[in-house]
């Protein structure tokens, strides 16, 4: 085999140089702040000796330096927004303090914002490491395998249809299927699960997921701007740019709080000089004090780092949130809907018992059931359709006629006799719950679901079935009870059925025989009943529902259908994660509630010392900026 096409990799030195410059560009606002304090301490040390003349340019040249980031952002947000802002505030401060004569004060007020900014810059970068990594782990090249040959392709050449080499240790580079070999795939990138998955011919495998340890040949089946993985990654950087309630208040009361603050140091500037006897120069220099501490910096820093911490955090185990809007709404859930099919159960039923009607042949009687049920999507459909293969003696046939009635059943003819397959009431209540001496009751006590037959004759015959629980069903609704969440069951079974399954489930509540269309209307009635609640769903016939309810939770599993369908996509269908997805909501509102009360209580202790003239301007500025830096930090926790 050769290799046709091979990108050129860069010389070492080359990517070394670029590497520096993507750092300094990374860290520009930190450098400048840093050149502005070098600044401030020769000034300082110029004043010492008495040489007030070239110190002040030296401050100058502080100035300019460290504030040149803060200035250009708070003139374009003015101009953009026609709203005065932060920034603005401590730029017309600093001013204020050389207007008066306090260049180093003024300074170091610039120097400590700028800092502040350069760390507030730093952190939004951290909160988004983890998409930083994701991205980083896509790979860039392809193996392309074309008859005996195999050519190297940039990943943007590669097509629907092509047939790509994964090695051992190598990432999968675009979604598909395996189409010859065996492997375990590493799927942490997708779904948040640390242990391989074995994978065979006919599985689907996803691009970015790594290969442990076998060599397999998969066909492309998206391309690369529409892989799982990419949709993963566009679905965070999205919910990182939504703004959650909390943020979008703060935003607002910003606008007006800067205009109370600036007419509150207008008045500051004369009032204290007629009423207080303070002098002109006192008085100035206590507004400046005040335009400083006054500034919301730490109370606008209260919400976005915690929220980006939060979202990261989600994105890394697996909870990928669609914006700060529905983490929030998570620590308000009353109560949680769950779909039983798929959610609560691992979504494929057994057939567990088959009853004939005396005189009947069993195996004709699964060969004419299996051959219509053949024809029909419902999970229950494929189980039957599987037991029939395995036990009827003939081969199933495709019907000649068939007519779907969705969460009722359906009628089908199997040479020419026709036959209803479906629900009691699809076949008529009394006849099939009088089969069997009754037998259907019974079935139904122990949680199975029973699918009636009638041909022309009445009831000919029964199946029952069972979907297993998942394993972690009963712990995750433990869980939910702890963190006081109701939890309600919705199923189309009888309420019979539907009883026993709730009772394995640990589940108190719940709602039977609720068809597709009558999901909705049952979630409007839980919002009504609890307030804030969640619907659970497989992100597929459960949509409507899931956009009903206050946060829609959908069991993801790799699929792409539920990450367009939920406000909350769980990427390994993991019950438990639900629990900590509201864990980390609370965390978030806790940490954003402690940063508002704090922000808050610095700024009027600061206020008030400042009128009693106890405090001088560095400090004042150390405790606004300090506060600032406290607050961002506190939210970083949210990453661990």
């Amino acid at each position: 085999m050769t290799e046709l096409v091979q990108k050129q990799p860069k010389n070492v030195a080359d990517q070394h140089e670029s590497g520096i410059v993507e750092k300094l560009k990374t860290h520009i606002e930190l450098v400048f702040a840093i050149i502005s304090g070098i600044f401030i301490f020769a000034g300082w040390l110029l004043l010492k000796l008495d040489l007030t003349t070239i110190a002040v340019p030296v401050f100058v040249l502080s100035y300019l330096i460290g504030g040149y980031f803060k200035a250009k952002e708070g003139l374009e947000d003015t101009i953009k927004e026609k709203e005065l802002n932060v920034e603005m505030l401590m730029i017309l401060a600093a001013i204020g303090a050389a207007i008066i004569g306090y260049w180093m004060e003024g300074a170091i007020l610039i120097f400590i914002f700028a800092l502040s900014g350069a760390l507030e810059t730093y952190t939004m970068n951290r909160s988004q490491k983890e998409i930083s990594a994701l991205m980083g782990i896509q790979p860039e090249e392809a193996v392309r395998i074309k008859g005996d040959s195999e050519e190297r392709i940039h990943i943007s050449m590669v097509e629907i249809g092509d047939h790509l080499l994964v090695k051992p240790g190598e990432r999968v580079p675009s979604d598909g299927k395996i189409v010859s070999g065996e492997s375990n795939i590493d799927e942490a990138a997708i779904t948040g699960e640390s242990i391989p998955l074995e994978k065979h011919k006919g599985d689907t495998v996803y691009a970015g997921t790594m290969n442990v340890n076998g060599s397999i040949v998969l066909e492309v089946t998206k391309p690369a701007s529409e892989t799982l993985f990419q949709k993963i990654i566009n679905l965070v950087q999205n919910a990182q740019s939504e703004k959650s309630p909390s943020q979008q208040y703060l935003e607002r009361f910003e606008g007006p709080y800067v205009k109370i603050v600036l007419v509150v140091v207008a008045l500051m500037m004369f009032l204290p000089y007629f009423l207080l006897g303070w002098g002109w120069n006192e008085t100035f220099y206590r507004a400046m004090i005040l335009l400083v501490v006054a500034s919301p910096c730490a109370l606008v820093a209260s919400v976005m780092p915690a929220t980006l911490s939060a979202i990261s955090n989600g994105a890394r185990k697996g909870i990928l949130f669609k914006g700060g809007v529905h983490l929030e709404n998570l620590s308000h859930l009353q109560a949680i809907a769950f779909d039983k099919t798929g959610t609560l159960t691992r979504g494929k039923p057994e057939v567990t018992d088959v009853l004939v009607r005396e005189g009947t042949d069993k195996s004709d009687f699964l060969f004419a059931v299996g051959s219509i049920e053949s024809y029909s999507n419902h999970p229950l459909a494929h189980a039957i359709t599987t037991y029939a293969r395995k036990n009827s003696k003939k081969a199933l046939q495709r019907p000649e006629q068939l007519d779907d009635k969705a969460g009722w059943g359906i009628t089908g003819t199997i040479q020419q006799k026709k036959y209803y397959v479906g629900k009691a009431d699809f076949v008529g209540n009394d006849a099939a719950h009088a089969f069997s001496e009754g037998a259907a009751n019974k079935l139904a006590s122990e949680g199975k679901t029973v699918v009636f037959v009638k041909d022309e004759e009445g009831i000919v015959g029964m199946i029952a079935l069972k979907d297993v629980i998942r394993k972690e069903t009963v712990e995750a609704i433990k869980r939910l009870q702890t963190l006081n969440v109701q939890s309600i069951m919705l199923t189309g079974d009888s309420r019979s059925t539907a009883e026993a399954i709730a009772g394995e489930a640990s589940i108190q509540n719940f709602i039977a025989e609720c068809l597709p269309e009558k999901k909705v209307d049952s979630v409007k009635e839980l919002k009504k009943e609890y307030g804030v609640v969640a619907m659970v769903g497989d992100g597929i016939n459960d949509a409507p529902a899931l956009a009903t309810a206050n946060v829609g939770i959908a069991m993801g599993e790799g699929t792409d259908v539920a990450l367009e369908t939920a406000d909350v996509v769980l990427m390994k269908n993991d019950l438990l994660k639900i629990s900590e997805a509201i864990e980390l909501s609370k965390r978030m509102n806790k940490i954003i509630k402690q940063n508002v009360i704090f922000s808050i209580t610095v700024i009027m202790l600061l206020i008030c010392s400042n009128f009693f003239q106890v405090i001088d301007l560095p400090f004042g500025v150390i405790g606004h900026e300090g506060s600032t830096i406290l607050v961002i930090l506190n939210g970083l926790r949210l990453l661990r």
